[in-house]
């Protein structure tokens, strides 16, 4: 367990930590392996109670221990092998994977190349949060995802995608039993329909208690190592108070993505805190098609009134950096052409308070402004609310009213996959993330229509130069062309304000000495595979 400690995200020439108002900070990628066994762990879910725990429904971090993927992402954000031994194009339109042969689901049933043909064939659907991962995937039935082997499934393309082998390595690639999902039907994931899959954790039936807890239990014959915690229980506490309360008492055991203001109790030697890599960040919006929150002028009106730098020392408690577009510098440092991405991102203006600017871009917008504005953010989740409120001040300093909606955790996650649950609501203020290594996929949601993969530009945003730029950088098979065409593309959708992002932000993880060699928790990326209590 390493002290608490701060390196920037932002470009590191030689690997320093950097500062912030909260001092100097160590970031941890990963806790030693476990070796402990213990019988039970409590661990609170911070975003409350999730919809559903079907894989290609919702993104939550209960799923990543239920439902093993087909490639695993690694704690330096590299990716190995999962249910899949290999999974790579043969072709720039082809691409094959092989499964390994040893692997089953709880109940016993071998894991085949039809069930990898079932789950990967969810994300076909639109309403899939991963459909942007396959909208180049040949949609004719029967043409795209087939198994051509006991152990084998080959996926076709329309045109090539650089993104798809990386997206593999998060839930759009969770393999669940065919026969079980199809007897369940649309009761998949859901507490009276369960799941069936291969990861270290079941859920059996009535664990799912809906409102209150989901109890799950250690998986005796999972494959990919021992599971040390015999009991894993979710309780979910939104209210930043009420949980460091509960974890610095010890009445829970664990959490990620623990309230950054509560650093000094969390540090009171109950327990231990650890801050690792992330590509998180704070940020709100559009949520509608309609209304004022679709005009750019507003949105980057309001982008322009708000102080990043007293945002990052309020709200996350200074552990935080200004960021100045949703795609952060961290996840390209690696890839082969960074300096290309790194080049385009110093090219884009760094946000700075201009209110005289805001007022004018109000004034030529051409909108009424005298109704308030709707901002929708969970309720108890307190970055959220401080988020919404100085959002709500910004506003007034240049003509806008700002109204917030605390809405239940549940209702709340339901509105990213549900659009009758956005009704009345302008602007979403949230905390966006990117799940799985490479550039393209994440931007891709918000500013490509939907039929092109973007299931979160819930405001219409189109922009025929940057879909063109996008899916170029997306089928080029020669990386520098990929790094030239989404540098070229961000250059026009950033200043959008599409997405507006307030901070890039650490993850916070907080243990309980209890779990102290008993986890293996992944403090990197504020990803759903942050956590893993039992396997390699």
């Amino acid at each position: 367990m390493a002290a608490l400690t701060l390196a920037g995200c932002a470009p590191r020439d030689n690997g320093s930590d950097t500062s912030s108002s909260s001092g100097k900070l160590t970031i941890v990628d990963s806790q030693p392996a476990g070796t402990k066994t213990v019988d039970k762990v409590t661990w609170a879910i911070v975003e409350g109670e999730p919809a559903t725990l079907n894989p290609a429904a919702s993104a939550n971090l209960i799923i990543p221990n239920l439902c093993d993927n087909l490639l695993t992402l690694q704690p330096d954000y590299s990716i190995k092998p999962g249910i899949a031994k290999s999974a790579e194009f043969v072709n720039p339109t082809t691409f094959v994977i092989e499964l390994r042969d040893d692997v089953k689901f709880w109940d016993g049933t071998p894991v085949t190349a039809d069930d990898v043909v079932y789950s990967l064939g969810l994300n076909m659907n639109p309403t899939s949060q991963w459909y942007g991962a396959f909208a180049l995937v040949n949609p004719a039935p029967g043409q795209g995802i087939v198994a051509t082997g006991p152990h084998e499934v080959t996926v076709h393309f329309v045109a090539p995608d650089s993104a798809f082998r990386d997206a593999l390595s998060g839930q759009g690639a969770a393999v669940m039993e065919k026969a079980y999902g199809e007897k369940v039907g649309a009761a998949l994931g859901t507490a009276d329909g369960g799941l069936m899959c291969t990861g270290p954790y079941e859920l059996a039936k009535g664990g799912w208690k809906a409102g209150s807890e989901i109890d799950t239990t250690a998986n005796p014959s999972y494959w990919n190592g021992k599971v040390l915690a015999k009991n894993l229980n979710y309780t979910f506490v939104s209210d930043g108070s009420t949980l460091t309360t509960a974890l610095t008492q010890g009445e829970i055991d664990g959490a990620i993505n623990v309230p950054p203001s509560s650093r000094s109790a969390f540090q009171g030697g109950a327990g231990t805190l650890t801050i690792g890599h992330s590509t998180a960040s704070y940020g709100f919006g559009p949520a509608s098609a309609t209304g004022l929150a679709a005009n750019p002028k507003i949105r980057q009106a309001l982008s322009m009134a708000i102080d990043r730098q007293q945002y990052i020392d309020t709200v996350v408690n200074g552990l935080g950096y200004v960021q100045k577009t949703i795609v952060p510098e961290f996840s390209f440092q690696t890839m082969q052409e960074a300096k290309t991405y790194q080049a385009g991102y110093d090219a884009l203006p760094t946000p700075k308070v201009d209110i005289a600017g805001a007022k004018k871009l109000i004034k030529n917008s051409g909108e009424d402004v005298s109704k308030p504005l709707v901002v929708a953010v969970p309720a108890g989740a307190t970055q959220f609310l401080q988020t919404a409120t100085i959002m709500q001040s910004a506003a007034k300093q240049i003509g806008l009213s700002i109204k917030i909606d605390e809405m239940q955790a549940s209702d709340f996650g339901a509105l990213f996959y549900d659009p009758t649950k956005r009704q009345g609501v302008d602007f979403v203020a949230t905390q966006g993330y990117l799940e799985t290594p490479g550039v393209v996929g994440y931007p891709s949601l918000f500013v490509l229509p939907a039929d092109k993969g973007g299931v979160f530009n819930w405001s219409n945003y189109s922009n025929p130069e940057v879909t063109q730029h996008m899916l170029a950088a997306r089928s080029a098979t020669d990386p520098q062309t990929a790094a030239n065409e989404f540098v070229s593309a961000q250059k026009i959708f950033a200043p959008d304000q599409l997405q507006t992002t307030l901070a890039g932000t650490y993850q916070l993880t907080y243990l309980n000495k209890k779990l102290t060699g008993v986890t293996t928790s992944v403090a990197a990326y504020d990803s759903p595979w942050a956590l893993r209590l039992g396997g390699k």
